[in-house]
């Protein structure tokens, strides 16, 4: 698996080389800000599957704990660092050369989406998932997208 994403005007580009973990949308005030929408779109990537491959992104967002990642000349939101979540970075995977990943399999901060903002997300979250239930959802997003890629005749890992 191989896939390239960048910025709007290309200057920043990243490679992915492994699928995600899981698909979320986000509908805190903090993502809605940044991404001028009712919710931000994140695909967890595991660590060891990207990279930056071009240009130096910036620090934006509340330069806290949590560290969203921009291009410094179009200021893109590329992807986020969460805090004490080292093993996955959360890339915006409508930056992605081909629109996969885009459909959340878990939507988070519920509780301040706007009112007629909803998705198709299997399960919902008032804030964030408990820390003891990534490991379950995670399970069962692979099974999931096993499952589909099976009923299509696809290869599991095509995303």
């Amino acid at each position: 698996m191989h896939m390239i994403g960048s910025c709007r005007c290309e200057q920043v580009q990243f490679e992915v080389t492994a699928p995600p973990l899981m698909t979320m949308a986000c509908h805190c005030r903090g993502c809605q800000k940044m991404s001028g929408s009712a919710f931000s779109l994140s695909a967890a990537i595991p660590t060891e599957g990207f990279r930056v491959t071009r240009g130096e992104p910036v620090i934006g967002g509340l330069h806290g704990p949590s560290r969203h990642y921009f291009c410094p000349h179009c200021k893109s939101w590329l992807f986020t660092r969460p805090e004490d979540l080292d093993f996955f970075v959360n890339i915006r995977p409508t930056m992605l050369a081909e629109a996969v990943w885009t459909e959340p399999f878990i939507e988070t901060c519920t509780a301040e989406k706007l009112a007629w903002a909803s998705t198709s997300a299997r399960h919902s979250y008032a804030e964030y998932p408990p820390p003891e239930m990534y490991q379950p959802l995670m399970a069962e997003f692979a099974e999931q997208v096993a499952s589909s890629h099976a009923q299509a005749g696809q290869p599991a890992s095509d995303g």
